[in-house]
């Protein structure tokens, strides 16, 4: 029997730019697919129900919502109760004068939190403001839900920071470009960065990515679903076709596993004599 059983979905779609509503449907639909395959836990790409590229900030603004009195995250949290889903959703939020590229945690009961993306990535640095709560963790019926997006993968702070917390499985929103260098022969960079993250911090992980090309920006799919031990479970994606991933995973595993000969436990073996226990991150409100 697995303790913590639980079937999780990553799923990548192509949201088209501006068109809220229509993304908004293509989500619900893609989460009603899913949980007929049995997914307790979906994921869905950053910034899915405006899309990403925006020209201005006035764009980003009139596209931007509260959470969770906007329409997009009342429209999941519906979905969410009547399909009896968890869900993870990146979104455009504003707040008073202040926009974030957000996500959304969301359970059948209602709204469970949100995250704000704290590594901007190239021009979104121009519409939103660098995510202020941290890294929190969310305790849910499933397991302990951390997030991030996109580009904070690349900072291994993110993943040890929710790993330090307690968290069991990550679910990144991502909208993941091209970078230079790739060898084409290989799998994506971004695949390796969160495969090393789960492996690094006995963390399950699911990213789920964009396809298409918006406003000639190109996407590169690959989403994929990681277990603790830093292999795929589910995945690699293709790097153009929308697609739902679904994998049963034991979130115990997280925890049951994490020592990995009779010596070696990777959070235990921190040298906090010589770095700081919490990387200076006590003063964040994401630090529990």
């Amino acid at each position: 029997m697995k303790e913590a059983a639980v079937t999780v979905a990553g799923i990548q779609m192509e949201p088209v730019f501006g068109e809220t509503e229509k993304n908004v449907a293509r989500t619900i639909a893609l989460m009603e697919e899913a949980a007929s395959k049995g997914a307790e836990l979906v994921v869905l790409p950053e910034l899915c129900n405006t899309g990403y590229v925006f020209q201005s900030r006035k764009e980003a603004r009139d596209l931007a919502e509260e959470i969770p009195a906007g329409p997009t995250t009342s429209a999941w949290i519906g979905a969410a109760k009547r399909l009896n889903l968890h869900v993870v959703a990146g979104i455009t939020e504003k707040d008073g004068v202040k926009l974030y590229n957000s996500a959304v945690v969301i359970g059948p009961d209602g709204l469970i939190g949100r995250y704000r993306k704290v590594h901007l990535w190239g021009d979104e640095a121009l519409y939103f403001t660098p995510g202020d709560l941290g890294f929190p963790v969310y305790d849910t019926p499933l397991g302990r839900i951390g997030c991030h997006i996109c580009y904070d993968c690349w900072f291994p702070e993110s993943f040890r920071l929710a790993a330090l917390q307690g968290a069991e499985i990550m679910c990144v929103p991502t909208n993941w470009v091209p970078i230079p260098g790739q060898d084409p022969n290989r799998e994506a960079m971004a695949n390796i960065i969160v495969m090393g993250a789960a492996h690094s911090n006995s963390l399950f992980v699911v990213a789920a990515d964009r396809v298409g090309t918006e406003r000639g920006q190109p996407f590169i799919g690959q989403s994929l679903i990681v277990a603790q031990t830093g292999w795929p479970v589910a995945g690699p994606a293709s790097a153009d076709k929308e697609e739902i991933l679904i994998a049963e995973i034991n979130l115990a595993d997280a925890r049951r596993k994490r020592n990995w000969n009779d010596f070696n436990q990777v959070l235990r073996d921190r040298r906090r004599d010589v770095y700081d226990e919490m990387l200076g991150s006590a003063h964040l409100p994401g630090w529990h």
